[in-house]
């Protein structure tokens, strides 16, 4: 292709496009997708100017009919525009993608993923973070004095405030002191790396959630653990499907990962009995606990049965990834087992987050946080829901967390609308990758915390339209 002109008179850049003349499929097609793409992936930007028909007809060396074809379906999708006397430009982004300025987000999962707007779980809105309260945070725990002693249990500051966390927005009264029950802890798979090294006996085997979290399924493995996939339904873990012989069971209760259900009381308490019956650890992943938008959480296991579960959070959903901070609220035999190992390792969570979070509750931004943070994703979760229950698609997960789950009749289905959608700058989560075994359950975990309420409105459309004509 020609050199593009940029219309800020920035120096011209090679485009080059790739045709492959042996596919069956339309030159046009295979022209229109790759100039989306390159406008997908920064190549081209808003007010770049695009070579004429004919002159892209000689470069490619096809007929004007293909490059006019493919301009035409641009132009339609909104993504090109002519000027009378001046030629055709660039008019539009992806949605939320405005130049290197706006680049957008990868998708961890996908090395192949090109920028655009993210709609996949597992991210928070941390933009609706107040940045004068963050800024006051920082100022305050950057003004604490050096300490000359590992915390290995966590800041004790910390820890009470966590204490005070779990009463208030899990309904979790922690007896006895903080120091016999509560542990900092680096994350979620941070804690489940410690509990396969410290606590769990060598060789042991997990029961996991099928689909799950993937990356507990690689801390526990990374630790030698064996993993046992154990299927869920729309309610969460499928409790008489666990085997008798592991050591532990993991699971998400609140907020089911990633189908979206919530564990009944019935079966909460069948895995309670099975747990104290067969001797198992059960591991609670309270990820997302703390977003409920319908009636008040159910309590969590810790709280049924603190003698047989350790309970796991994380600042990651609710704030940042950045802090690098969770919990870990467990039976004393298991703090003291973890205690043990930090100490013959000469280990600890990082004390800088934990300082930034004590210093953020100190005086009621954590709260207000929550509290905004609800409302804003109660909105958005709405929006989401009426517009594919608009278009006929009804959708499953729980009135909580920050993701729905669009189902699919099947694999194929599933792989071509991600594809579709990351042409078009729509980075969505399919169910295959949460599966360890082969895929039971087809969709897409649609996340809408990470991206703006404007590009939410404006990729809503995109979305529907390739599912519903998918």
């Amino acid at each position: 292709m020609p050199p593009r002109v940029s219309a800020s008179g920035a120096p011209p850049l090679e485009l080059a496009v790739e045709l492959d003349r042996t596919s069956a499929r339309p030159l046009a097609v295979q022209l229109a997708e790759g100039l989306r793409g390159a406008a997908t992936r920064g190549q081209l930007r808003r007010g770049d100017r695009l070579p004429s028909t004919r002159a892209l007809a000689r470069h490619l060396d096809v007929s004007r009919t293909v490059t006019a074809a493919a301009y035409e379906q641009l132009h339609a999708e909104g993504w090109i525009a002519g000027r009378h006397g001046s030629g055709t430009y660039v008019t539009a982004a992806p949605p939320g993608v405005d130049g290197v300025a706006q680049a957008g987000t990868v998708v961890e999962s996908d090395a192949d993923a090109t920028r655009g707007v993210l709609l996949a779980p597992g991210a928070p809105w941390s933009q609706g973070i107040d940045r004068a309260a963050w800024r006051r945070a920082w100022r305050a725990a950057g003004d604490k004095a050096p300490s000359t002693m590992p915390y290995r249990a966590g800041v004790p500051e910390y820890r009470a405030v966590i204490v005070e966390h779990l009463l208030r927005h899990r309904g979790l009264v922690v007896e006895g002191p903080a120091e016999n029950s509560v542990l900092a802890t680096a994350g979620t798979t941070a804690a489940l790396a410690e509990l396969a090294a410290a606590v769990l006996p060598s060789g042991a085997t997990v029961a996991m959630e099928e689909p799950g979290y993937q990356r507990a399924v690689g801390a526990l493995r990374a630790g030698g653990i064996e993993v046992f996939p154990v299927p869920v339904d729309h309610s969460g873990l499928l409790v008489e499907r666990i085997p008798e012989h592991v050591d532990a069971v993991y699971c998400s209760p609140a907020h089911q990962y990633p189908l979206g259900g919530r564990m009944p009381a019935q079966r909460r308490t069948a895995l309670i009995e099975r747990a104290r019956t067969a001797n198992w650890l059960i591991v609670e992943d309270d990820y997302d606990g703390e977003l409920r938008y319908d009636v008040a959480p159910l309590p969590v296991l810790a709280a049924l049965a603190p003698d047989v579960v350790v309970h796991l959070g994380t600042t990651s959903k609710i704030l940042t990834p950045t802090l690098g901070v969770g919990w870990l609220l467990a039976p004393e035999w298991v703090t003291t087992a973890v205690l043990e190992y930090r100490e013959r390792t000469g280990t600890r969570p990082a004390p800088a987050g934990q300082w930034l979070l004590t210093e953020f509750a100190a005086n009621g931004d954590l709260g207000r946080h929550l509290r905004r943070l609800r409302r804003e994703l109660s909105g958005r979760r709405e929006l989401v829901v009426d517009a594919f229950e608009g278009a006929g698609v009804e959708l499953f997960g729980d009135r909580a967390g920050a993701h729905v789950v669009v189902p699919l009749s099947d694999g194929d289905t599933e792989r071509r609308i991600m594809a579709s959608l990351r042409r078009r700058g729509v980075l969505v989560d399919g169910l295959r990758r949460h599966h360890q075994a082969e895929q039971q359950w087809y969709g897409l975990a649609l996340g809408y915390a990470v991206c703006g309420g404007r590009e939410l409105r404006e990729t809503l459309p995109i979305l529907v339209s390739e599912i519903v004509g998918g």
